[in-house]
Formats: structure tokens, sequence, C-alpha cells
């Protein structure tokens, strides 16, 4: 606790959007106890949440610990606290406490809804250590965190947690558990308390969103018919969702997008590879044609619906021509931006016991000319869009010096905000447009980085 008397916490988030949802979720807990958010250097209190999906991420947790120890160390008269959440939490488990002597608190994902009353009651107990790390046979309800004057113009809304498909390389039914669909009333409640506190675009978040409601938690309500009764809410401009399973992409989400307007003309859809016989081995339940087939027919449903993916770059048993299936079937989904990572063994999952396993040289190699091949795509498709009108939502002012910046003479701001099909836009505007998060802009395409685009307010 400071001088002053307020409690101060830091939150430094890893991985993907669900992570991101859970740590503003646990934000918003904190402010209603009374905490405040810092600065790292300021906190006592320092929560990471972390992801276990890539190789080795508990060295990152370990280097955290230790800055923290550092942080008690030159400060012996605060009581600092250290909490470890997410999927390395998970995975590690309670022997985690032994290497840190500030660690004490440790909860996974199902253990989220405890963790601001467990910090709360080790705040006021410094002696004491608490895991919240038991599985939860059904989704743990949460209460909704949607603050007036707090709340982001786009806010992720998470729908289920984890996951059944058990695929060769993946850790997270291991670390989140079995697949766990929320009740579609509460998904629409807590979209509905964000849209009345300024939110307009939602993103709805699952490991596998097109199985929505089809395990034993479901209440009968599939995921194409979430989305239609989510953008009917009043206040949604724009609704996103991720992640997709192609296995599971039937026609009703493919009718989703040619007759939803609010439904954002993006979609990531993981390929994973081109190769069918890497395919079968990762267990992802689709060939690249059955993939390939599923792209024209979204396509034909919402044209210029842009398409990105996921990558993983030298798994167990890739030869070289597996590889340039993967190289082919990018220019075939014309994809206009891929996740690519090189594979890596992960505790409890079949593909660590996979023979052929690829040396890590070859598979970096093979990763810089993926990522090579994407930067020339994705360059094609950003650079295509010049000229054209784009409808924007703004998230907010930019404060650092930009290129997208008005004229020299010329009074004006940049802010920042994204287009319909997902592409981060810098805009300039004068200050009598007097621009706001949440605001809907015309802007006109000027420029393109190598992910961003450029822009100007349209003449009224």
């Amino acid at each position: 606790m400071g001088k002053d008397g307020q409690k101060r916490f830091h939150i430094l988030t890893f991985g993907c959007q669900m992570n991101a949802g859970d740590s503003a979720w646990l934000a918003g807990a904190l402010r209603e106890l009374g905490y405040v958010e810092s600065a790292r250097a300021e906190a006592d209190i320092h929560i990471l949440n972390t992801c276990s999906v890539r190789d080795k991420p508990e060295n990152k947790v370990y280097t955290e610990l230790g800055q923290i120890r550092l942080l008690a160390e030159a400060h012996p008269e605060r009581e600092i606290l250290a909490c470890v959440g997410g999927c390395v939490a998970q995975q590690l488990g309670s022997g985690l406490f032994a290497r840190s002597r500030e660690l004490r608190l440790l909860f996974g994902a199902d253990g989220l809804a405890s963790a601001p009353g467990a910090i709360d009651f080790l705040v006021k107990n410094p002696g004491q250590k608490i895991g919240l790390l038991d599985f939860s046979p059904e989704f743990i309800e949460r209460p909704p965190k949607a603050e007036p004057g707090a709340t982001k113009a786009s806010v992720f809304v998470n729908i289920m947690q984890g996951c059944d498909n058990f695929c060769a390389y993946c850790i997270v039914p291991q670390v989140r558990g079995r697949q766990k669909s929320r009740k579609s009333g509460a998904v629409l409640e807590e979209c509905r308390r964000f849209l009345d506190c300024g939110a307009r675009e939602i993103t709805l978040l699952g490991q596998n969103v097109n199985s929505f409601g089809l395990d034993s938690q479901g209440d009968g309500t599939g995921f194409s018919a979430l989305l239609r009764r989510t953008a009917a809410l009043p206040g949604l401009l724009r609704l996103r969702f991720m992640t997709s399973h192609p296995k599971d992409l039937d026609s009703g989400l493919i009718r989703a997008f040619a007759e939803i307007p609010q439904l954002a003309p993006h979609l990531h859809l993981p390929l994973q590879s081109g190769s069918d016989r890497i395919l079968r081995s990762m267990g992802r339940g689709y060939t690249l044609k059955s993939y390939l087939n599923l792209v024209e027919k979204l396509r034909a449903a919402r044209p210029g619906l842009q398409i990105s993916t996921d990558l993983i770059v030298g798994f167990p048993g890739e030869e070289e021509e597996d590889f340039e299936a993967t190289l082919e079937a990018m220019w075939e989904a014309d994809f206009c931006a891929s996740f690519s990572f090189v594979y890596s063994d992960r505790p409890g999952t079949r593909a660590k016991d996979l023979p052929g396993k690829i040396p890590r040289r070859a598979a970096l190699e093979r990763l810089a000319r993926l990522q090579e091949r994407q930067n020339l795509n994705s360059g094609r498709i950003l650079r295509s869009l010049r000229g054209t009108s784009a409808q924007v939502l703004i998230e907010g002012k930019e404060t650092k010096p930009s290129s997208a910046a008005p004229e020299a003479g010329e009074e004006g701001e940049t802010w920042y905000g994204r287009e319909a099909g997902g592409f981060h836009v810098l805009v300039s505007a004068p200050l009598s447009r007097c621009l706001a998060p949440g605001d809907l802009a015309e802007v006109i395409i000027t420029g393109s980085g190598k992910h961003t685009l450029k822009g100007r307010i349209a003449d009224k």
C-alpha cells in the first residue's frame, strides 16, 4: 500500500485475446474493491496473466518474478504481492510457489472469478498463499465489469472456456479444460452492459466459437443464432469473433456473413498447414480442399471478406514438399495476415512424442520464407485499398508522432481505429471534426505501411 493509502496493482498480459479480456475484467473487479491501476514500478500487487501455447513460456514467468523480487528488495518498506494466473499457472501448478517468495496467488482460467476476492484477502493477510487451480465442470460466471467512462469503443466478451478438439500440438485442453459454453442470456447481458457504457464493437471469444452451445453446458443456442441475437442489440455498430475451427464451420455461419450487416467482413480461420498429410498428423479434421471450399463459399456470401490465419512451421515429419504446399495454400486462400510460429513441444500433447522432429535452424529458415510471402501478400492487399473510402471505428487518439499527422500549417490531430476488414488505420483529422472514441468515421485511405493503413477524414 502506498503512502497515500491507495492499493496499487499492475497487470502484465501474455498471449491471446481471451487473456486480454480476462485481464480487463480483473482490472475492473479490483477497481471496484478500491484498488488503483498503476505503472509497474509503483504497484504493490503484480499480476502476470500468462499463456503456455508457445515454447518455454514459463521462462517469461520466471524472468518477471525475478524483476518483482528486485523491486521488493529495492523497497523493503512495501509489501509486494505477486500473482500468476492463466495457462502457465495451470500447467506448472502449486510447485511454482517455491520459485518466488513474493508469489502468493496462483489461479487458472476457472479460478479467475475468485481471484479479486483472493487478492483482497492476501493483502489483508500477508502470511497466506492461495491456489485456485481446480477445473470446474461448468462455466463460472463472473459479474460484468462494464464501466461508464472507462469502457473502450471495442471490447472482448468470452462466450466459452476450454476445448474438446485435442489437436496433436495444442496444450489448451490441459490448461483450460474441456469445452464449457456460457448460457446465451449471460453473454447477451454482458454485451448489453458494454453497449450501454459506450462500446460500439464487440468481439466474441472462444477457443472454438463454432462449437458454442454444442457441449452439455449449452442452452440450445448455436453460434450463428448467438451472432444474430448479439447483432440485434441496440447501439452495436460492428461484431467480430474468434477463433473459428474449420471442421465446425457450418452453412449457418456462412449465411450469417451474407445476412448480418453488423458482422465485420473479416474472419480468422486457422489453417495450420497446407499439407493434408500434416493436417492428419495434427488431428485437424479437414483437408486443404475442404478448407479452400469454405473460403470460396464465405467470399461468395460476403464479397471482399478478408481472411487471416494461423500457421505452424516445422511440425514433426514436415518435409519440404509439405512446407511448399503451405506456401501455395497461402496464395490460394489469399490471406490478409497470418500468425506463424515454429512448432514447439508442449507437455502432455501427442505431438511431443512424434518422430521426425525438424532441426530448429531448418524450421526458422522455413518460417522466414513463409513470413516473407505473407508480407508480400499483405502489402499487395493494403496497397489495393489506397484511394478507397472506409468506415473506421475510432478507438483513440494517437499520442506518438505519426506520418499520418496533418500537413504542416494545418491544425489537426491523429486518431487510430480499424476499418471493417480489420486493418488498423491512422487517421488525420482537423480539430473542427471533434472526433471521439466510438465514432464511425468516413475515411479516405491515402497510404499504407507494412501492417497498417493511413487516411484522412473525408470531406463532408
